[in-house]
């Protein structure tokens, strides 16, 4: 069984001592790729550190809404453009999106994120989406672009939607990642969303470090642990856990075009 964990943050201080066997650990259980996501530039260096060391980590760069305050027009995002082009393990731009709990910074958010979007669409790679508490703001936002623009390729990460708003990012052609979220007893509308995801379009993550799953909940998250989210998803859409694995892992490949190690 192969599995790709679409989304970790493992340049954080919770894993500086053990980084080795987390990976001895991941590998164990069924993992052939990790997406490396970013919060800010600046982590640039650590998460390429990181990718070097592991040859199976691919990555991405971008500025995180919850950093939009960072924002520079015409710099941060020239910044962007720059890395990404630098390195080919560059999959995606992200994480980007728009988060309005507790935001009081809603259109240096969406400013951030229209950058961004334009920078994906320039380069042909997809984005990853943070959403939280913004949905229709982000459909609005996405649509426009896709209007004025063009379309481009991305994914709904760590996915928190209700199905109606699912089916909005489904109808703009994105893909939808389930977390450990998916396995919390109080998640029911995130678990109907997840099953009315297409087959083709679904795809797995830890958001590591954060967000373990059950049976792992309250402690560290960590890439092994995508097998609990996997084991889910398959028990909702009633699959093969190893039909399951095998989906996702074609998908994420799809969407991120990454080399096999």
């Amino acid at each position: 069984m192969q599995l790709v964990d679409t989304h970790v943050h493992i340049n954080f201080d919770d894993f500086a001592q053990d980084l080795d066997e987390l990976a001895q650990r991941w590998r164990n259980n069924g993992l052939v790729h990790l997406i490396h996501s970013c919060v800010e530039p600046q982590e640039f260096e650590s998460i390429k550190a990181i990718a070097d060391r592991f040859p199976e980590v691919s990555f991405s760069v971008g500025l995180h809404p919850l950093s939009a305050d960072q924002w520079k027009p015409g710099e941060t995002d020239k910044l962007i453009l720059s890395l990404a082009k630098s390195d080919t393990r560059v999959v995606a731009i992200g994480e980007t999106g728009l988060d309005f709990y507790k935001a009081e910074n809603k259109e240096q958010q969406k400013e951030a994120l229209v950058a961004q979007l334009r920078i994906a669409h320039q380069l042909d790679i997809p984005v990853i989406i943070h959403c939280r508490e913004a949905a229709l703001d982000l459909k609005n936002v996405l649509k426009e672009f896709f209007g004025s623009v063009g379309s481009l390729r991305g994914v709904m990460h760590c996915w928190g939607g209700t199905p109606q708003e699912t089916d909005w990012f489904l109808d703009l052609g994105f893909y939808i990642s389930f977390s450990g979220v998916i396995t919390f007893k109080n998640a029911q509308l995130i678990q109907q969303s997840a099953q009315r995801v297409p087959y083709d379009r679904l795809l797995v993550e830890t958001d590591c470090p954060f967000l373990a799953p059950v049976p792992k909940r309250g402690k560290r998250n960590e890439p092994s642990y995508v097998f609990h989210v996997a084991e889910c998803l398959a028990q909702l859409r009633q699959v093969q856990l190893e039909d399951l694995a095998r989906q996702t892992t074609e998908n994420a490949q799809a969407l991120f075009r990454f080399v096999h190690t």
